[in-house]
């Protein structure tokens, strides 16, 4: 009767389980399993409902993809705009307002098709990815440029890493303004703000840089991956603000000095970093989806004859680490934790170089991933063979542990305290056959971290249908691989990986010594199924760093079995009783 009460509580747990990840994936993973919306014109635009945030982010609604196809086309054909061309972007400036608002990056592709066209970092104003920089002033009893303000470029001008390009602005009252634009090898553009006052009486001036975004395309702002507002002040990475609470404040100021602010989503970054100079710096609200983040230097007095300068970078590119890396080590404070390792990067950013240099050695992530498990697997071997080692000792002390139980059966907390005494007699640990599992978990976790952070991971293919290592299998068996119309919900959509591991981990089971405990037995004859299911969803990579460890650990245990041949016959004739007594 027990027994069979048991076994109720733990279906009605795995029920649990199954819909209660369900819904908590489809908060981490949102649209993990669905096709990218197709850039199709809809009847009416106006009506259409922001899409809900992605894991990646980009524009989600139909709606928003087909009008911003039009007005990227619209915007960018009207002239008056300085070529940028660079190794890691490409794209232009706006001569009016001098906007950085066109910009992609040359090495990472929209999609995980080839052909889809490079990664859109910025978008004009007005176009429903709108994401942009402007460098300027502020101040009073001066003109100023404004963002209609039209300025003048030398002929043939184009931005290169070999070529800076100056843009120069001249009010009536003899105040001359200059941008000068700088590009290097990867995302950073120097911007070198100067007013030269020509006129007969002192001005003064603000120099300020912003940048300015929708959170439509916005990625996925979930418990463990930051995306939003960001920065680093008084040499410390803050990533406690999300668009939410710019939205109810209106206005955030940042405390301290700020060593560099923006946004930020789960592969891209874009960010001002201020010179030398003291500078403040805060997030706002504009409405209409539309957020703001401003760097604003001290006002400053310029006498007839005087100029002022002022150097902002701007970062708006992929948050590759060794790029941001390099950064910070130039001088840029915390620039490396843009990426939201966590409280673990001690643990994770190894596990990450690891398996780029196994990647650039071998050419294919699915592959480095495999030759990470076997290095894993081959140095926590020591510990497996203790393992077995404990496991001797236990089926050793297994008639006495029988006796126990057979004298104390009517009380439970006796015989648990004669089984310790029994333990510590006879020296056994029986945690012991834990132990690999634990030292594993901080592996995976680190694995894990890695491909959904990392953009060295983004569409990374491995064989066949796998073509993207950082997104979930995208065959589903219920729906016969997309042969049959419909997506199941997650905690059913069994690919081939997730079958795999439930294979292999059911197999390694059954290699184990059988639990004396009928309720043990029962929990790990379930345990592979329910695993195949909560496993699903996740990332491919992780699917396939754990088959492949299940795979190692049965041929461990093999080897193991053929080296203490008394637990192979112990665990036989274990499955013998076990059997019978479950009939």
């Amino acid at each position: 009767m027990d027994n069979q009460r048991n076994i109720i509580i733990a279906v009605v747990l795995t029920a649990l389980i199954l819909f209660g990840w369900d819904y908590g994936v489809k908060q981490v993973y949102p649209n993990a399993n669905k096709p990218k919306p197709v850039a199709a014109a809809p009847a009416a635009p106006e009506a259409a409902a922001p899409g809900k945030p992605t894991r990646e982010g980009g524009l989600t609604n139909s709606a928003d993809i087909a009008l911003e196809a039009r007005d990227l086309k619209s915007a960018l054909a009207t002239g008056g705009r300085i070529p940028v061309d660079a190794p890691g972007l490409a794209g232009s400036i706006n001569l009016t307002g001098a906007l950085v608002d066109d910009l992609t990056t040359k090495r990472h592709t929209a999609s995980v098709e080839k052909n889809s066209g490079p990664a859109r970092i910025f978008s004009p104003a007005g176009t429903p990815a709108q994401h942009f920089a402007q460098f300027g002033w502020v101040g009073e009893g001066v003109a100023l440029p404004n963002a209609a303000t039209v300025w003048t470029a030398p002929a043939g001008a184009k931005l290169t890493p070999a070529t800076p390009v100056s843009i120069a602005w001249t009010n009536p009252t003899g105040q001359t303004f200059t941008i000068r634009f700088a590009i290097d090898q990867d995302y950073m553009i120097t911007a070198t703000q100067s007013v030269v006052n020509r006129g007969g009486a002192p001005v003064t001036v603000r120099p300020f840089a912003l940048v300015n975004r929708t959170d439509k395309t916005a990625s996925l702002d979930s418990f463990n991956v930051h995306s939003g507002p960001i920065g680093a002040f008084d040499g410390s990475a803050n990533f406690g603000t999300n668009y939410e609470d710019v939205r109810e404040a209106g206005t955030i100021a940042n405390p301290g000095k700020t060593n560099w602010v923006g946004f930020t989503d789960v592969y891209w970054l874009s960010a001002l970093i201020p010179d030398k100079v003291q500078a403040t710096s805060d997030f706002r609200s504009l409405g209409g989806s539309i957020f703001r983040s401003d760097l604003l230097y001290r006002s400053v007095a310029i006498a007839p004859g005087q100029q002022l300068t002022r150097t902002t970078r701007l970062f708006a590119g992929a948050k590759e680490s060794a790029v941001l890396d390099r950064y910070e080590e130039s001088g840029i404070a915390r620039f490396g934790l843009a990426i939201d390792w966590g409280w673990f990067r001690w643990f994770e950013k190894p596990i990450f170089m690891l398996l780029t240099a196994l990647f650039h050695t071998v050419g294919n992530f699915g592959v480095a991933i495999i030759l990470l498990t076997l290095i894993v697997r081959g140095i926590m071997f020591p510990v497996a063979q203790r393992q077995f080692a404990s496991m001797a000792a236990m089926r050793a002390i297994q008639p006495k542990m029988k006796a126990i139980q057979d004298r104390y059966k009517d009380d439970k907390q006796k015989q648990q305290q004669e089984i310790m005494a029994l333990y510590k007699q006879e020296g056994v640990n029986p945690l012991a056959g834990c132990l690999p599992i634990f030292l594993q978990i901080p592996i995976f976790f680190a694995l894990y971290k890695v491909l959904i952070l990392a953009i060295e991971m983004r569409h990374q293919p491995f064989v066949l249908w796998i073509k993207d290592l950082s997104a979930p299998d995208p065959l589903h068996i219920l729906n016969l691989f997309g042969l049959l119309p419909f997506t199941p919900p997650s905690f059913l959509a069994i690919g081939v990986l997730a079958l795999l591991l439930g294979i292999t981990m059911y197999f390694q089971f059954k290699l184990n010594p059988a639990a004396m405990d009928p309720i043990q037995q029962q929990m790990f004859a379930i345990m592979p199924w329910v695993m195949m299911f909560v496993m699903a969803p996740f990332a491919a990579g992780l699917l396939i760093y754990w088959i492949t460890s299940n795979i190692l650990t049965i041929a461990q245990q093999k080897y193991l079995y053929s080296k203490h041949p008394q637990l192979k016959a112990q665990a036989s004739k274990d499955a013998v009783v076990t059997a019978r007594s479950t009939k």
